[in-house]
C-alpha cells in the first residue's frame, strides 16, 4: 500500500506494462496502479523476480490483474513479445513505463557503485549501462509504439533522473544515459504528435529509498520509494492525454490540489530546450 495518498482516479480497462516492475520504484507504481484498477505487465530480465512481483499484485489487487513476462529490454523480438502478450492475455495494452534501467549500483558493478570518475569507469560496465539504459529504452518503445500505432493510442512514460546528474561529477555512464533518454522523450513526442500516442518522463526528484545496495547515510535523508506513485496513476489515465514531451517531478505533487493541478504543478521545463534559430537580415 502506499504511504502517499493517491488521486481518486480509475484505472480500470487500463493495461500497462512495467519494465523492471520487479522491484523498487518500478513495484511500488505498478501496486498503486494495480490498487487503482490497472491491469499490469511486469517485465524484467529476473524471471523469478518477475514472477514474485506479479504473485504479490494479484494478492492485492485480485487473481488475473498482473502478468510476469520475462523480458530482457536488449532482445527487440522479446519486447514485441512482452507486449503482445499484453494484447493476448488483456485484449488490449495502454501504457509502457520505460522504468528498467543499469543503476550505479548492483549486480556487476563495484561494491562501493559505479560513481567514478569516467577515466575510472570499466569501460566494459559503460558499455553494457548505455545499451541498456538507452538501446534497452528505444527497443521497448518501438515494440510498444507499433501497437500503439495501430490502435491511435498509447502512452510512454519514460524514468529519468534530477538535472544535476547530467553534468555532475561522478555521474558517467549513467547521468550520460539520463541526458540520453530525456532526448528519447523530446524527440519521440515530437514524432508522435498527432497521433493520439503520447511520450513524457517522470522522475523522482532526488534520491529515492528504492536501491537495497545503497549504504544508508543518516546524513542523506532518502525520499521514500513511492514518491512518483500519485503522478504515475495520473500519468496513466485519460486525464493526462494532453501532456506530450513532459517532465514530471514527483516530489513537487501536492495531495491537496486536485489531481490535474497537483500535475501541473510538478511539471518542470524539459532540460533540452529549442532554441530559436537567430534572425538574419
Amino acid at each position: 500500500m502506499s504511504t502517499f495518498p493517491l488521486p481518486e482516479i480509475s484505472l480500470d480497462g487500463r493495461v500497462v506494462i512495467m519494465t523492471g516492475g520487479d522491484r523498487g520504484l518500478g513495484l511500488s507504481m505498478a501496486t498503486a496502479m494495480a490498487e487503482r484498477g490497472a491491469r499490469l505487465v511486469i517485465a524484467s530480465v529476473d524471471a523469478e523476480g518477475c514472477a514474485r512481483a506479479a504473485e504479490e499484485l494479484n494478492q492485492i489487487a485480485g487473481a488475473g490483474q498482473a502478468l510476469a513476462v520475462p523480458t530482457d529490454i536488449l532482445d527487440l523480438n522479446q519486447c514485441r513479445n512482452t507486449v503482445q502478450r499484453a494484447v493476448k492475455e488483456f485484449g488490449r495494452c495502454d501504457v509502457l513505463y520505460n522504468n528498467a534501467r543499469r543503476l550505479m549500483r548492483g549486480p556487476g558493478l563495484p561494491p562501493q557503485g559505479n560513481s567514478l570518475p569516467f577515466y575510472e569507469t570499466d569501460p566494459d560496465i559503460y558499455r553494457q549501462t548505455i545499451e541498456v539504459n538507452v538501446i534497452g529504452t528505444f527497443f521497448m518503445a518501438r515494440a510498444a509504439v507499433e501497437h500503439f500505432r495501430e490502435a491511435s493510442s498509447g502512452k510512454i512514460i519514460n524514468v529519468s533522473t534530477s538535472r544535476r546528474n547530467f553534468s555532475g561529477a561522478r555521474n558517467s555512464p549513467y547521468g550520460v544515459t539520463k541526458a540520453a533518454v530525456e532526448s528519447e522523450t523530446l524527440i519521440w513526442a515530437r514524432d508522435m504528435d498527432g497521433t493520439g500516442i503520447t511520450v513524457n518522463a517522470i522522475l523522482p526528484g532526488g534520491s529515492a529509498d528504492a536501491d537495497p545496495n545503497r549504504p544508508k547515510d543518516p546524513n542523506k535523508p532518502l525520499l521514500p520509494v513511492d514518491i512518483m506513485d500519485p503522478l504515475a496513476v495520473w500519468l496513466t489515465s485519460e486525464r493526462s492525454d494532453a501532456a506530450n514531451g513532459c517532465r514530471f517531478v514527483g516530489k513537487l505533487w501536492n495531495p491537496e490540489l486536485d489531481p490535474d493541478a497537483a500535475a501541473e504543478g510538478a511539471r518542470e521545463e524539459p532540460v533540452f530546450i529549442e532554441q530559436q534559430a537567430p534572425a538574419t537580415n
